[in-house]
């Protein structure tokens, strides 16, 4: 990398956190934070879903899927802005007229607190899992990129 991909990269790292930061201000309450207000239109809530779905996975993965097998790959992600129109103008209102915080919340009231939990298990694993190959992913580009051994899956190698 040169120093203008370092200055890129390093702006906007600054200018994500800087632009959080004064968005974040006046959230003084959990309700404020986490539904903000009840005051995001509809389609906002589906792009802050779909942003959501992208990690560095995706945007690594993809790229080496569409340079192996071409762009076919690439009619899944036709169907994601839908998928996303249709929950937020479904199932974000009835969380909004329900009044919880989190979905675990919403199947506790609905149904009960082993389903909130084995629910909420499920989800720790599966992200446990899926933050380690996020991690991983990445790390495999950065030893290329600096010249280093590349990580190994199977342990300290």
């Amino acid at each position: 990398m040169r120093t203008l991909d370092w200055l890129v990269l390093g702006g906007s790292l600054v200018f994500i956190v800087l632009y959080g930061l004064y968005k974040g201000r006046g959230s003084g309450t959990i309700a404020s934070y986490l539904l903000a207000n009840k005051s995001m239109p509809w389609w906002a809530m589906g792009l802050s879903i779909m942003a959501t779905q992208a990690s560095a996975i995706t945007f690594i993965g993809t790229t080496g899927q569409s340079y192996v097998d071409g762009m076919r790959f690439v009619q899944f992600y036709f169907g994601l802005p839908l998928a996303m129109v249709i929950l937020a103008a479904t199932v974000v209102p009835a969380f909004h007229r329900s009044g919880v915080y989190t979905a675990y919340e919403y199947l506790e009231r609905r149904f009960d607190s082993k389903t909130r939990t084995l629910t909420s298990i499920v989800f720790l694993l599966e992200r446990g899992l899926g933050g380690g190959l996020a991690l991983y992913a990445p790390a495999v580009v950065l030893s290329v990129i600096f010249g280093w051994r590349p990580p190994s899956i199977s342990g300290w190698s």
